[in-house]
């Protein structure tokens, strides 16, 4: 059996269907100059020197106004393609067809090498897989061709259905619509990303791809693990959690200023707040049951329907949250009140859900739709992923510098290791504030402490890391320390030294080591290469 056939004809489908959008808006003759690009470029890759050079000859010869709408039909039909082979993938995994489960397989690894079962149990429990979001600007694909790509891989599951004709016909003029629009729409942004952009492109991927593909393998991590050694993922487990320096990474990069990471924390906050609205609104409308346990009734006030009243509370905050927040990234003033500030707020009322159905023997319902959404809850959290802020470490010394000087203690830039290292340590156990109240620092200096006061004004469970780059030395991770003891935050934030020389690689144990030596610095040291 071709495994691969079902693939040659989704790929063929949907090339035929661009390629009558490509005749309807440039004609016969354009779409045929395409055709023989296509096939001279498959018989040139195969070693035909003739037509090589006539591939050559004619994409030379190509006018000006042809050579985007070319560029375009061979990058579409790539990103067609592309859908196709995803969608493939993921049928032949829930067919069977493709390799053996992979949680599967890694337990029977554990099993063969005959490990003991309570060391799983443990790694399993201590399980921290922290995924990142980068920011590549080159690399942003519009959020409007992602979920178009969504749509379109959701019409190619539609087709392996045995529908009747006339359905089966609707699915085909929908993939065309999709095919069309995404022709007469711009791939290319007519103007550079912002930050914001980039942050807003990473919070579609999360709303299209990981949102609801994170749950499901929850389950399958929850199944593999009930099934293999007889227990369950607690319900507040978060094996996977989501970061993110779109918004955050101001290395070398002017445009993400303070103000860029307050509205992208704010952003953060308002996807979340969106997401799970529309999960508890779906909840409402699946948990009618009348059983609870004493506790739920009393919450819902005895209500007939207590899982209803409860979750509707939860949905009227939600609401409630994401009017506030869409006034306040807007710099509008609102009447709406910020209700949701905290993940316990959204975590306590659909445990309680859940422990009430297990406790009235519907077991089978709580661990439906509600588990997905705790299990949502637990990774991503209010603020959907962690903010990691990256900064040069070279940026926090001139800040101090100026501090010094402004101070009249000297200049902090031409210390010696050890006088910065004796400096901070001693600033960072003082009780004494270090900031002068009328001090004007240069513009430089005051975007470093925005950014730190940005920090202090976010909980904990907002940010992930902060990364100081070209980092070399104890003195750079105990700067950002004090600058943000000294911008009020009143945290312990991990920070990470990225030690980018041969060098400075080599220091790096006895550096991270230094740093120890004042209580509640968290150093996670990062390696990177060139």
């Amino acid at each position: 059996m071709d495994n691969n056939a079902s693939l040659r004809a989704n790929v063929n489908l949907l090339g035929q269907l661009l390629g009558d959008t490509i005749r309807a808006h440039h004609g016969e003759s354009f779409l045929d100059k395409i055709e023989t690009i296509r096939q001279l470029a498959k018989s040139a890759r195969q070693g035909n020197q003739d037509d090589q050079q006539q591939l050559l000859s004619t994409l030379k010869n190509l006018s000006d106004d042809e050579l985007l709408p070319v560029a375009r039909a061979f990058s579409q039909f790539l990103n067609l393609a592309n859908v196709a082979e995803q969608f493939h993938t993921i049928s032949r995994e829930q067919q069977g067809a493709a390799d053996p489960e992979p949680l599967g397989q890694m337990f029977s690894r554990l099993k063969s090498a005959q490990l003991d079962e309570q060391q799983i149990r443990e790694a399993v429990a201590a399980l921290d897989i922290e995924l990142v979001l980068t920011a590549h600007p080159t690399e942003v694909t519009r959020r409007t061709f992602i979920h178009k790509h969504v749509q379109l891989n959701d019409c190619l599951a539609a087709l392996e259905l045995n529908l009747p004709e006339q359905e089966r016909e609707d699915v085909l003029g929908r993939i065309q619509q999709l095919i069309t629009q995404a022709w007469h729409s711009n791939e290319i942004r007519s103007q550079r990303p912002t930050p914001v952009d980039e942050a807003k492109w990473g919070f579609a991927v999360i709303e299209n791809s990981i949102w609801p593909a994170l749950p499901k393998f929850m389950r399958q991590l929850d199944t593999q693990l009930n099934e293999q050694l007889g227990i369950r993922l607690p319900l507040d487990a978060a094996p996977v959690r989501f970061a993110s320096w779109m918004g955050g990474d101001r290395d070398g990069n002017p445009f993400v200023t303070a103000k860029v990471t307050r509205e992208v924390l704010l952003l953060g906050r308002w996807m979340a707040s969106s997401l799970f609205l529309n999960d508890i609104q779906e909840l409402v409308s699946e948990l009618s049951m009348s059983e609870a346990n004493d506790e739920l009734y009393r919450l819902a006030d005895q209500s007939d329907e207590p899982y209803r009243t409860v979750l509707r509370r939860l949905r009227e905050d939600l609401r409630e949250t994401l009017l506030h927040l869409n006034a306040k990234v807007h710099g509008q003033k609102t009447d709406a009140r910020d209700l949701i500030t905290t993940t316990a707020q959204l975590q306590q009322p659909l445990e309680l859900c859940y422990r009430s159905l297990h406790e009235c023997g519907l077991g089978l319902i709580a661990d439906g739709m509600l588990l997905d959404v705790l299990r949502k809850v637990a990774c991503f959290g209010i603020h959907l992923v962690k903010l990691d802020v990256r900064q040069d470490g070279d940026r926090h010394a001139q800040a101090l510098a100026e501090i010094t000087r402004y101070l009249g203690l000297g200049d902090y830039a031409e210390w010696s290791e050890s006088d910065k290292q004796a400096f901070l340590l001693n600033e960072l156990n003082s009780r004494r504030p270090l900031l002068p109240r009328q001090w004007q620092p240069s513009d430089d200096t005051k975007e470093v402490l925005d950014t730190c006061r940005v920090i202090a004004e976010h909980p904990r469970d907002a940010f992930g890391i902060y990364i100081i780059s070209m980092a070399g030395a104890p003195s750079d991770v105990l700067a950002v320390q004090l600058l943000l003891k000294e911008t009020g935050v009143d945290f312990p934030m991990p920070v990470a030294p990225l030690f980018e020389t041969l060098d400075d690689l080599n220091q790096a144990p006895r550096s991270s080591s230094s740093c120890s030596t004042y209580p509640g610095t968290a150093v996670t040291c990062r390696a990177v290469s060139s």
